[in-house]
């Protein structure tokens, strides 16, 4: 359908050597979308970028690490001057390796994880915002998580993807008349590297999946075309709105 076709339109994914990330930028590409592809993994980036210009698609590699401030607004800069354009922006770096009580949580931690899930976001979003509000138009879509809602022994992370959302419905209050949408994807447990010794292990496995209806875990993939969804015309009257894709825990 052509509402949910990309042809023309330019988009930055970062976080896009792997995992959801990765997925969103080959699902643009089939969509018809140039990318400009951000991450810290230069093989990863090479990977993914072999698969967009397989597609016929043009592709800006960006290797930076977006927890430095002046390094995102580098990224976002090269992505223009690349593309000439962006329409499309996906704010996807981000996750947590560890889990631990709250109690005996290392200030470190938090301080970390707060960098890597929200100011990250934040200064794409504050480097891109002038670019985007002159042209008039463009999607933002943060990838949240159903985290957002309450996590036990992920409280960092949570927090992080709560305040996420928060700056998805400002910003949505702020630009939507400017014509620029900003929407949050909240993905529930999705089987990626990051997790993997979560999925790999039965035990483990069965216990995360305890709160989650539909009783496994999401692929890439499937956050992946609703990520297409919130970019395209069809979800052109659409902003200020968080999307979970989640198997139901959300609504358990």
């Amino acid at each position: 359908m052509r509402a949910f076709d990309l042809s023309g339109a330019t988009a930055l994914v970062t976080g896009a050597s792997r995992g959801i990330g990765r997925a969103i930028a080959l699902a643009y590409a089939e969509a018809g979308a140039d990318l400009a592809l951000v991450a810290r993994s230069p093989q990863g980036l090479a990977e993914v970028a072999g698969q967009v210009t397989a597609h016929g698609r043009r592709v800006v590699v960006v290797e930076c690490d977006l927890t430095d401030r002046d390094a995102a607004a580098d990224a976002v800069r090269r992505s223009i001057d690349g593309l000439g354009a962006l329409d499309i922006v996906v704010n996807n770096a981000g996750g947590s390796n560890f889990m631990v009580p709250f109690a005996d949580l290392r200030l470190s931690g938090w301080d970390k994880l707060i960098r890597l899930n929200l100011d990250t976001a934040m200064a794409v979003c504050h480097a891109v915002a002038a670019h985007l509000l002159e042209r008039g138009s463009g999607s933002v879509i943060n990838v949240a998580s159903v985290a957002a809602l309450g996590a036990p022994f992920l409280a960092p992370y949570a927090a992080a993807k709560a305040a996420l959302v928060g700056l998805t419905k400002s910003l949505a209050l702020e630009w939507a008349a400017s014509g620029v949408r900003v929407n949050a994807l909240c993905p529930g447990w999705t089987r990626t590297d990051l997790n993997r010794n979560l999925w790999e292990d039965e035990n483990a496995s069965r216990s995360t999946l305890f709160g989650v209806p539909m009783g496994r875990w999401g692929t890439p993939e499937e956050m992946a075309h609703p990520a297409v969804f919130l970019a395209s015309p069809a979800a052109a009257y659409m902003t200020g709105q968080v999307l979970f894709v989640d198997g139901g825990q959300s609504t358990a």
